[in-house]
């Protein structure tokens, strides 16, 4: 009977009635859950002094925090999301909220920075798993035609996280202590698994024998070339945003880094709508048109000594293009690996971490060798590379015409 029931409400979105809406209460418990994801991966970046003073060790020791969960995510994404496809789906995400509640509440009252880091690790495989999770269990909520609309809605929580979150975490561990802000994302995460298990539909896993192999889906047609964008895309975009305040420097405006960060989080939200919008009929179009409008950012910032008014628009036209880019490329690896999507997705997971990682490396080792100005043909030479692999995706990967 359990069962039964379950089923009747995996199969609500094939209704008439959700197929005229979105299910906004299920799709912002998801985004919610990706809010949390990037805040907790994010919030010691803006508390390093706080942590440093707090567990007596030095800010380069505070900042492996944020090493470790990125380890966490880049190692454990593809074999958790492999080893849960069988589980109810519902019940494997509230398994990763459930790590956000414990790890980040033990890092909220840990007093050893080795313990912290063993939580942090465990933190960013909850997160890995989330992430492996949202994509799919948001396509499975509508009909097919509205699935971009509907990851569109489910994504908004990391640009909302790195645009506001991470400044009003900063403000409020100010003011009440980094230990009390890890409690209040504690607290928040505890909300959320109320809120998913109120309005988040629970779906059946994979019987064993439709269950793929994580290189099954590798070779799945156009999978591998998406991947590839993501690499050389958000590569491109972490080298320039890691580095942001010395780019800025250069610029006469390190003192305008929040402001600026400000109009890139704005513009990405403004992303995501225009690409909310479109992408169920124009997804192959709106990566193309994004990767050319990234490129023409990266050509503005990299002038001689811009105005600062130049400077902003050009980063809103970065934060524009780069807005949507999860939902662009989160959509086409799901489309290509079919029922292999959940560990398409914990590889599109370890790829983007890798790249991030990779940005952090490549940059540091251009600042410190050419200086900020050696970014600027770096850059346009990941984004023309994932551009030429787009465009060669048009059959499979980045397929032309509507979803």
């Amino acid at each position: 009977m359990h069962q039964t029931s379950q089923a009747a409400i995996a199969t609500a979105a094939d209704t008439p009635s959700s197929a005229q809406r979105l299910p906004l209460s299920g799709l912002l418990a998801l985004a919610m859950t990706g809010f949390i994801a990037i805040l907790s991966e994010t919030l010691p970046a803006g508390l390093l002094g706080q942590i440093a003073d707090g567990m007596q060790i030095s800010q380069a020791m505070a900042g492996q925090w944020v090493t470790a969960y990125a380890l966490g995510s880049l190692l454990t994404a593809i074999p958790l999301v492999t080893l849960t496809q069988g589980w109810w789906r519902r019940r494997t995400l509230l398994l990763a909220i459930a790590g956000f509640i414990v790890f980040n509440g033990l890092t909220a009252i840990s007093e050893s920075n080795g313990l912290t880091l063993v939580a942090r690790f465990l933190t960013g495989a909850a997160a890995g798993l989330a992430w492996g999770l949202i994509a799919g269990h948001a396509r499975r909520m509508v009909p097919v035609a509205r699935q971009g609309k509907a990851m569109a809605v489910a994504m908004v929580g990391a640009p909302i996280a790195l645009s506001l979150g991470v400044p009003v975490g900063t403000w409020l561990g100010e003011w009440l202590g980094w230990r009390a802000t890890f409690v209040l994302v504690t607290l928040a995460s505890v909300v959320l698994a109320l809120w998913v298990l109120r309005a988040v539909p629970d779906f059946p896993g994979q019987a064993p024998g439709q269950r793929a192999g994580a290189l099954q889906v590798l070779r799945t047609p156009g999978v591998a070339v998406v991947l590839l964008v993501i690499l050389a895309w958000v590569l491109g975009h972490n080298i320039l945003y890691t580095y942001i305040v010395p780019l800025l420097a250069a610029a006469g405006m390190a003192a305008d880094t929040g402001l600026v960060l400000l109009t890139f989080g704005l513009a990405a939200l403004l992303g995501i709508v225009v690409v909310g919008l479109w992408v169920d009929r124009h997804l192959r179009l709106l990566v193309l048109l994004s990767l050319a409008g990234f490129a023409v950012a990266t050509l503005a910032l990299g002038q001689e000594a811009p105005t600062p008014g130049w400077v902003h628009v050009s980063v809103a036209l970065w934060g524009l293009t780069y807005g949507g880019a999860p939902t662009l490329l989160q959509t086409a690896c799901a489309d290509a690996a079919g029922e292999g999507g959940d560990v398409a997705q914990s590889m599109l997971v370890t790829v983007w971490n890798s790249a991030i990682a990779l940005g952090g490396v490549a940059g540091g080792l251009l600042l410190s060798g050419s200086g900020v100005g050696a970014f600027g043909s770096v850059v346009l030479v990941m984004i023309a590379l994932a551009g030429i692999l787009a465009w060669s995706g048009r059959r499979a990967g980045f397929v032309a015409g509507g979803r």
